[in-house]
């Protein structure tokens, strides 16, 4: 089978020989995406023998994740195995995420860092990713403990379906959420990370923040009847209990309370609006899903 190991990197001269040198003992093919780096990231990695895909400017995560899906689908890979060039991920995890794909026991395998213990990440940083993971878990058909790791295995299907749209950090949701939608099998392996000198370089506050607003996106667009559907029927029902509750003691005394109206009115008006949505969003992506096919 022809399988690669796909490497996103933004101006990581410090880190990336080491990383294509421990992977390179494995004999797999090795693709680096350069993000516009200003550094000299582009000329070691082709030095050592990677691949390099180059962007001239920086264009996001998602972006670079994109161009490798894209590589990877022009070379007729059976699996593209993603990992970040920080140094974080142990590169003798790459079998924890290749083996299920391999064994056809899945499409898409997660290096997930939550099966392990894993003391070291920053006690912040853990619970963002368990509240953006479960935010995705509101749109998969399985529930997952790791929806942020870069830590990725995909067969050909996936490759060959999944075209990746968000260029920032929401693209790990929004392929996980388009996988789901269209059946795909999402499995999870444990993988154990180092955070020594806590390499990240995005700022945690809108990395979270920008995550959850794609996430929310996707969501809404590939489940409206639920993103839209059930809010607008909860506000609709307290529209009504309040509008009935004006109209009751409007007929016990002959007084209209403001207060109940307009909340009765706003609920209900806010209800239907979201009903609607939900019921047009859903037409307009099942119509343009049908002419695709």
């Amino acid at each position: 089978m022809k399988v690669a190991i796909g490497i996103p990197a933004y101006n990581e001269e410090k880190n990336i020989a080491s990383v294509i040198s421990k992977l390179s003992k494995f004999g797999y093919s090795i693709i680096v995406c350069d993000d516009g780096s200003d550094d000299q990231t582009n000329q070691i990695a082709e030095k050592m023998g990677a691949l390099v895909i180059t962007h001239k400017k920086n264009l996001g995560y998602g972006a670079a994740i994109g161009s490798l899906f894209f590589k990877a689908k022009d070379m007729g890979l059976d699996v593209l195995v993603t990992m970040d060039a920080d140094g974080q991920h142990r590169p003798k995890d790459v079998k924890a995420v290749l083996d299920p794909i391999l064994n056809e026991e899945a499409d898409i395998v997660i290096g997930s860092r939550f099966l392990v213990e894993n003391k070291e990440m920053p006690s912040y940083r853990k619970t963002g990713i368990k509240m953006i993971t479960k935010l995705a878990n509101t749109a998969l058909d399985k529930q997952i403990t790791d929806s942020q790791s870069g830590f990725r295995g995909y067969n050909k299907k996936v490759l060959s379906a999944i075209s990746p749209s968000e260029s920032g950090m929401g693209v790990s949701n929004e392929i996980l959420i388009k996988a789901s939608k269209q059946g795909f099998k999402i499995d999870e392996a444990p993988i154990k990370v180092s955070y020594e000198g806590d390499t990240s370089t995005h700022h945690p506050v809108s990395h979270g923040v920008s995550v959850i607003f794609s996430t929310m996106k996707f969501i809404s667009i590939e489940h409206p009847l639920k993103f839209y559907g059930i809010p607008g029927i909860v506000f609709l029902g307290i529209g009504l209990f309040f509008v009935v509750w004006a109209l009751q003691y409007f007929t016990e005394t002959r007084q209209i309370l403001t207060n109940l109206v307009i909340i009765g009115v706003s609920g209900v008006i806010l209800g239907v609006v979201l009903v609607m949505n939900a019921i047009l969003l859903y037409s307009i992506v099942n119509l343009i899903r049908e002419k695709r096919n």
